[in-house]
């Protein structure tokens, strides 16, 4: 309750059609988020199904509020197409979340990618790129891609 009346003085503070970024860009759920735009953008516009679990996902796991993750997802699309490369993204996580939440991130990853009922070969690269510089073993990226796949995860939020 507080957060949305602390978002509706934002709004009537700043002016129309400002530039408002609600995330830092060294906030791990910022770059968190921009890695799962970039994975369901590989193959396209993402899909109505697509979405719906970006959202779910980004709920569920950063325990906000629709509000603050249309913002998020917002400042993500912005973040990511800026993007260079998935270390601006990755570097971020490294610094500022655990092995665990780490591994988490990837599992969203795949989450997102099965989404559509289909993985891309652009879709699998990327997770693996993105695994390998968050650290995870290829042996865990497998493992979790399996998981996925079979719907046998149980996992919580990221820290």
């Amino acid at each position: 309750m507080l957060d949305r009346l602390r978002q509706f003085i934002t709004d009537v503070v700043a002016p129309a059609g400002a530039d408002q970024h609600v995330f830092a860009e060294d906030d791990y759920r910022l770059a968190a988020a921009a890695l799962l735009i970039h994975v369901i953008s590989l193959d396209g516009e993402p899909t109505a199904a697509e979405k719906r679990k970006l959202h779910a996902l980004l709920t569920y796991r950063f325990d906000l509020d629709p509000a603050r993750v249309d913002a998020l997802i917002a400042d993500a699309m912005r973040a990511e197409g800026e993007a260079v490369d998935l270390y601006r993204f990755t570097s971020v996580i490294m610094r500022s979340v655990n092995e665990e939440g780490r591994l988490r991130i990837i599992e969203m990853m795949w989450e997102l990618v099965y989404a559509d009922g289909h993985v891309s070969e652009f879709e699998d690269n990327v997770i693996w790129r993105a695994a390998d510089l968050l650290g995870v073993s290829a042996r865990e990226r497998v493992n979790l891609r399996q998981q996925v796949a079979d719907g046998s995860l149980d996992s919580g939020t990221v820290n």
